[in-house]
Protein backbone atom coordinates (compact mmCIF):
# COMPACT_ATOMS: atom_id res chain seq x y z
CA UNK A 1 0.00 0.00 0.00
CA UNK A 2 1.14 3.47 -0.96
CA UNK A 3 1.76 6.30 1.49
CA UNK A 4 -0.94 9.26 0.53
CA UNK A 5 0.28 12.66 0.50
CA UNK A 6 -0.80 15.11 3.19
CA UNK A 7 -2.78 12.36 4.92
CA UNK A 8 -2.53 10.40 7.95
CA UNK A 9 -3.56 6.65 6.12
CA UNK A 10 -2.51 3.49 7.44
CA UNK A 11 0.73 3.15 6.25
CA UNK A 12 1.98 7.13 7.61
CA UNK A 13 0.90 6.03 10.77
CA UNK A 14 2.35 2.84 10.96
CA UNK A 15 5.84 4.45 10.15
CA UNK A 16 5.22 7.18 12.80
CA UNK A 17 4.70 4.67 15.54
CA UNK A 18 7.86 2.83 14.14
CA UNK A 19 9.49 5.88 14.62
CA UNK A 20 8.54 6.82 18.26
CA UNK A 21 9.66 2.88 19.07
CA UNK A 22 12.71 3.23 18.05
CA UNK A 23 13.44 6.85 19.65
CA UNK A 24 11.79 5.39 22.75
CA UNK A 25 14.07 2.95 22.61
CA UNK A 26 17.39 4.68 22.17
CA UNK A 27 16.04 6.91 25.19
CA UNK A 28 14.93 4.19 27.34
CA UNK A 29 18.76 2.69 26.36
CA UNK A 30 20.45 5.83 27.56
CA UNK A 31 18.60 6.03 30.46
CA UNK A 32 19.55 2.72 31.79
CA UNK A 33 22.57 3.11 30.85
CA UNK A 34 23.19 5.99 33.22
CA UNK A 35 21.39 4.23 36.04
CA UNK A 36 23.72 1.54 35.70
CA UNK A 37 26.82 3.78 35.39
CA UNK A 38 25.54 5.39 38.52
CA UNK A 39 25.41 2.33 40.70
CA UNK A 40 28.10 1.16 43.02
CA UNK A 41 28.30 -2.34 44.03
CA UNK A 42 30.51 -3.63 46.65
CA UNK A 43 30.83 -7.06 45.30
CA UNK A 44 32.96 -7.81 42.22
CA UNK A 45 31.15 -10.49 40.59
CA UNK A 46 28.11 -8.46 40.71
CA UNK A 47 30.22 -5.66 39.00
CA UNK A 48 31.72 -8.24 36.46
CA UNK A 49 27.83 -9.79 36.06
CA UNK A 50 26.85 -5.81 34.86
CA UNK A 51 29.80 -5.11 33.11
CA UNK A 52 28.57 -8.30 31.08
CA UNK A 53 24.95 -8.27 31.32
CA UNK A 54 24.40 -4.31 29.81
CA UNK A 55 26.27 -4.76 26.30
CA UNK A 56 24.95 -8.02 25.93
CA UNK A 57 21.56 -6.85 26.29
CA UNK A 58 21.86 -3.87 24.32
CA UNK A 59 23.16 -6.41 21.94
CA UNK A 60 19.96 -8.39 21.84
CA UNK A 61 18.04 -5.29 21.54
CA UNK A 62 20.21 -4.03 18.35
CA UNK A 63 19.41 -7.39 17.11
CA UNK A 64 15.93 -8.06 17.55
CA UNK A 65 15.34 -4.58 15.41
CA UNK A 66 17.38 -5.21 12.80
CA UNK A 67 15.23 -6.84 9.18
CA UNK A 68 12.59 -5.78 7.41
Amino acid sequence: MAQTKNSFDRTTICKIAKGALIAATGAGALYILNVVGALQFSNPTITSLVAFAVPFLVNVVREWMKGE
